[in-house]
Formats: C-alpha cells, structure tokens, sequence
C-alpha cells in the first residue's frame, strides 16, 4: 500500500481530541473540502495532535499526513512542516491534490500558533532571535540578516484582520499575508509560528479607530497596534519561545542609548510609527535595516535568491487593503452618508458634506465648495456635523496642544515634533519645560507656523535622532 492509500485508510489519529489542544481549521463552504487539526504542546514538544476532515479524500490523507509529522516531534520541527512535507509524507501530490496539502497545513499552524502561545516553554537561547515576518522584502532581509550574524532565526506572522470585502493578497496580516510568509520562512529554512491576533487587533485597534472617526477624529491605528497589541505579543511569544536575544522586525528605524532613533534612510524613516513603544519593549528589539536604505535591501533580497526581492511595498493600512476608508467606515462602524453644513469661520454656509468624518483638518480636495481662493478644511465638529473650511492662512498655526503626552526624558530637551508620519521635523519646544513622565496636556509653540494639525494624529517630539516622547494632537489645536 502506497503512502497515500495508507492515510486515506488507516489516518492517524482521526477523530482523536487531546486534552487542551488548541484547534486549527482551513476550508470550508468555499471549496468544499475542511480539514481540523488538534494540537497540544507541552515544554519543547508537540505532545499530542489529531485532526478530522471532510470532503475529498486527499482532504483527509492531508490531515492524516500533518498529524504524522508533528506529532510527538520537537516543536521547532513542527514549525517547519509546510504543504511540501505534507505532500512528501503522502508520496508527492499531484497539482489537483496540492490544495489539499495547503488546506492541511494551514490548518496545522493555526494550531500551532494558539498551542504555542498558550503552552510551549523552550529553555532560553541567548542566540535565538523572533523575526517578525509579513512575507515582504524588509522582514524576509531581516531575517536573513539575523541568520547570516549567527543568530537561530524562528519568524512568526500576526493574522490582524479577515473581512471579505478585503484584498487579502494586498494586506500583511490575512490568511493569504500569512501563508505567504510561512512559505517563504520555510523557503529560508526557518520555522515559522502563526500568531491570531484578530480578537485584540479588533478591540485595541479597529475599534478605536472608529471611535475615533465618530468623534471627528484622525487617528492613527499603526502607532496604536504598534504600541499596544503587535510587538508585546510577540515578545510574549518570544518569551515562550525561549528567544533571549528578543525580537526583530523589518522596520527602519535605529535604537541607540535606550532611545528610538530615526533610520539612516529618511525617505523609509518609521521611528514615527514606533513612537508609542513603551522603554521596556524597545529594550527588547532589534532593527537590522535601520542602516540600510531600500535599494540596498532589495540587493541583498535578490543576491540571496529571495522570490520577494522586487515585491511591491504594501501602502494601505492593512484593514483597508482592497477597500476604502468610507466603505469600511460604513461598513464596520456604522458611519453612512451623513449630509451636514460647510461653514466659514464666521458660520456662514458654503455647501454641503456628506458626513464630518469624511473630513481630516488640512484637507483641500473633495469639499465641494466653490470659491476664488482653495479652501481648507479648518475642523470638524462631530456634534454638530459641521465642518469649517477657510484659506490656507487661517489653517496656519504656531502653537499646538497635545494630550496624553509621554516624555521618557524633560521637555527642555524637545527640539522638534513630526505632526504626522511622511511629515518633516519641525523645530519646537514644550511650554513650561515639564519633567519627564506622563503629562494630561502640553503646549508645543513651533518657530514656524504648522499648515493643519490634525486632532487625533500622534506627535512625535524628538530631540535630535531620538524619539523622547509622544502624545496625541488634541481638538481645538
């Protein structure tokens, strides 16, 4: 009997449920075929797996074939096993069976990943480091430059976010980001974890956002999930992991003096998107591309042979791939057309809006207000559903008030402050030189007049290179 036959008629644990296993799925009503894999880890080993399928039989040799190879074996070996081990335990698979190998991985490190989280416990490495790894260019040469300094690389990818209306092959963080990423882990030798963050990414992220929009806010949900749900995650599951050399990501920023620091290349600069990360976790971090610019890692993607050299930087938010801002705001939040007054500063009606939170302070196009001069957008009152437009003088502004400030050193050593991610620097200094620590409400006076400070954004107050502190640009700025 062939190795396939023998999984299709005599599957390995099928039907079988280990006590506190964590269960994975991958199918369904889309394609017909559905396989489960169970999974429980106990310390450095998967002590225990079992699966059940339905639809074709390739479906169920798949679920039979990945509970074979992980089962009892080292976790970090486990990590490892993708469609191609599948296929290889099942004697190789035609294309027309490929799917179901897929299927059955996926569904594997889904448990995976939840059995990790929950219950592995590997002594520590000092040498062994957690990638995070999105499938693009800049975490794969992280990666890959972890390895080539001698450290034992283990990547993981964060699932944020499932919406069908979404391109999931355009997002960093869906199902498809996410298998992507684990093929090429594996590609690179490197065992791969699949974290499921959807649950926190919607409570400490999407929501939020939409909070913020009804209140006529702009907020900014990268420096959100960057400092509250993405990197403390990871490092508790480097943690688990026994990774004591911490946590790498692609993102292009320096560490230096127990402070965030701005990257060498300034066009890929994203200390901005870090501002929030608490002392404690940046403690924990590594940037490997923070001297490099693009060109030079996309040459060391591409002198390494990695199939992901020259693929496109993602440039939505990843909740928004394949969609747009007032969709998903309708859509997840409940905010449709909600027509409202254009006003003047003196309130004299211009036109019509179509809903405040269409509108971001500084906002020229899309007004639909006819005027001799171009009109901004000056603010929204979400009670009222106003919005107020006037001439770009009247946007200008040289004092701004932030709240929620954090200072991780005095404000007397605040020099300049970044309004907004691709923004410049601009030179500034805190009222009132307050101390370091946490602050309700601080005053920026900048030397030059700002043009729309949006309530809602980050301020990233910066001393030199460093990030020292950050806080959120408050209404009436």
């Amino acid at each position: 009997m062939g190795e396939f036959a023998a999984h299709l008629h005599a599957p390995v644990a099928r039907g079988h449920a280990p006590a506190g296993a964590a269960t994975g799925a991958a199918g369904g009503a889309a394609c017909g075929d559905l396989v489960r894999v169970s999974v429980a880890v106990a310390g450095d080993r998967v002590a225990d797996a079992g699966f059940d399928a339905a639809g074709c039989g390739a479906a169920l040799a798949a679920g039979s074939a990945a509970v074979a190879l992980v089962r009892g074996r080292p976790l970090l070996a486990a990590l490892r096993v993708g469609p191609d081990e599948i296929s290889g335990e099942l004697g190789g698979l035609s294309a027309g069976k490929r799917h179901a190998a897929e299927l059955a991985a996926d569904a594997l490190h889904r448990a995976l990943g939840a059995a990790t989280r929950a219950g592995a416990s590997l002594g520590e490495a000092p040498d062994r480091v957690l990638v995070a790894m999105s499938g693009g260019v800049d975490s794969a040469v992280a990666a890959l430059l972890e390895a080539r300094g001698g450290s034992e690389v283990v990547a993981v990818t964060l699932e944020l976010w499932a919406d069908p209306a979404n391109d999931g092959e355009r997002s960093c963080c869906s199902a498809q980001a996410v298998r992507g990423a684990r093929a090429l882990a594996h590609g690179m030798d490197i065992p791969h974890v699949t974290l499921d963050l959807r649950e926190e990414f919607r409570a400490g992220v999407v929501q939020p956002f939409l909070d913020d929009h009804t209140a006529g806010l702009t907020p900014n949900p990268c420096v959100r999930c960057n400092g509250h749900v993405r990197l403390d995650a990871m490092l508790a599951l480097a943690d688990r992991l026994g990774a004591g050399a911490g946590l790498a990501t692609g993102h292009y920023a320096r560490l230096r003096d127990g402070l965030l620091r701005t990257a060498a290349d300034p066009a890929k600069d994203q200390s901005y998107m870090l501002a929030a990360t608490a002392p404690a976790t940046l403690g924990r971090l590594r940037f490997p591309l923070g001297e490099l610019t693009k060109p030079e890692v996309r040459a060391l993607a591409a002198e390494a042979g990695l199939p992901v050299a020259s693929k496109a930087d993602s440039q939505d938010l990843c909740f928004l791939a394949g969609t747009d801002r007032a969709s998903f705001l309708a859509r997840h939040g409940g905010l449709r057309g909600r027509p409202g007054e254009v006003v003047d500063r003196e309130g004299r009606v211009l036109g019509r809006h179509r809903g405040h939170h269409h509108y971001t302070v500084g906002q020229r196009r899309g007004l639909g207000v006819a005027a001799t001069e171009p009109l901004y957008v000056l603010a929204t009152d979400a009670a009222s559903n106003r919005v107020t437009v006037g001439p770009r003088a009247d946007l200008l502004d040289s004092r701004v008030v932030v709240r929620a400030a954090t200072l991780h050193r005095d404000g007397a050593v605040v020099d300049s402050v970044k309004l907004r991610y691709r923004s410049r620097p601009l030179p500034t200094r805190v009222a009132g030189a307050p101390g370091a620590g946490e602050h309700g409400r601080l005053e920026l006076e900048l030397a030059e007049p700002v043009e729309g400070a949006a309530p809602g954004q980050t301020a990233c107050l910066m001393a030199g290179d460093a990030i020292v502190g950050h806080a959120t640009i408050a209404a009436g700025s």
